[in-house]
């Protein structure tokens, strides 16, 4: 028994520090929290964008917790190597007020959206208070809220200091709370008055992405119109060409047409030619008879026939 202690006491010597490797928990280099009331649905939506330290081990099993009254999370993905966020797979599981999120990071950057209803309305007043409730050791914590559009006496608690607005004409409140541990909850509350219902996605303009040049409209008419004025033009060439077709058809049995009744018109004038020269005139006064008269309409003279 003795001579397997020691072999048996030295493997599992060797497999303990890995085992305490396997369970070091996550640490987030960097948390941004972005908090939207009444965005595009009348809930408050919540984004993650998170960071994963350089000593992490991919793939990583990663546990969040967000209100139970979000249900499920809008979106859980990670960022790959092209740039680009992915969703990944998740699970969920109920712990009280909380839902525990459950996925496999293959990157660091990750990103969680969801939407908490946990807003209450009393007239115009709104109230939202959002808690971060400390999974893991975020070594710099960052908050930002918008202020809604059309919110006033906006108020935020504790201070994120003087708004600032961007370009989308919007109000925004930041703070880098610095680092935190894991464990301690960070708390937001918020209080705005708001007379109407209406969604700031629905307020807010839609921007170009770049300036646009003074030339570019003009250029843009000319590259516009010009397909279609070489279209029109070669559309009436087409229309015109096929007129003139279908016309010069029409016209040529119209002068054959016109031959054959000049050719009729000369026989008719040389059959009054010939009608002239058999004519019969009046004895008396001269005047010439129509065919068949016994007497001159004239004088009244009896014609006297060839």
């Amino acid at each position: 028994m003795r001579k397997w202690f020691l072999p048996l006491f030295l493997t599992f010597s060797m497999l303990f520090p890995l085992g305490v490797n396997a369970q070091d928990p996550v640490t987030l280099n960097s948390l941004q929290v972005q908090i939207w009331p009444e965005y595009d649905k009348p809930s408050v939506l919540v984004i993650y964008s998170m960071t994963l330290s350089d000593s992490t081990t991919f793939p990583v099993e990663v546990s969040l917790r967000i209100p139970s009254a979000a249900g499920e999370p809008y979106a859980v993905a990670d960022r790959q190597p092209d740039g680009q966020l992915y969703n990944i797979n998740y699970t969920l599981q109920v712990d009280g007020d909380w839902v525990v999120i459950n996925f496999t990071a293959t990157s660091p950057e990750i990103r969680i959206e969801y939407y908490d209803p946990g807003i209450t309305k009393d007239g115009n007043a709104r109230h939202y208070q959002y808690v971060w409730p400390g999974d893991y050791v975020v070594t710099q914590f960052l908050i930002e809220v918008q202020q809604p559009a059309g919110a006033t006496d906006m108020s935020i608690s504790p201070s994120l200091g003087a708004g600032t607005s961007r370009p989308d004409n919007l109000v925004y409140y930041t703070q880098d709370i610095g680092a935190i541990p894991a464990g301690q909850n960070i708390s937001i509350t918020m209080d705005y008055n708001k007379s109407t219902d209406t969604l700031t996605a629905e307020s807010v303009p839609v921007e170009p992405s770049a300036p646009i040049p003074q030339s570019t409209p003009q250029d843009l008419n000319l590259t516009t119109w010009l397909p279609w004025i070489l279209g029109i033009l070669g559309a009436g060439l087409i229309i015109g060409g096929i007129i003139w077709f279908w016309q010069s058809g029409k016209q040529r049995p119209a002068s054959r047409s016109r031959r054959r009744h000049s050719k009729s018109s000369t026989n008719e004038a040389g059959h009054a030619v010939n009608t002239t020269e058999n004519s019969v005139y009046c004895s008396q006064c001269g005047k010439r008879a129509s065919p068949g008269d016994l007497f001159c309409r004239s004088c009244g003279t009896q014609i006297k026939n060839k």
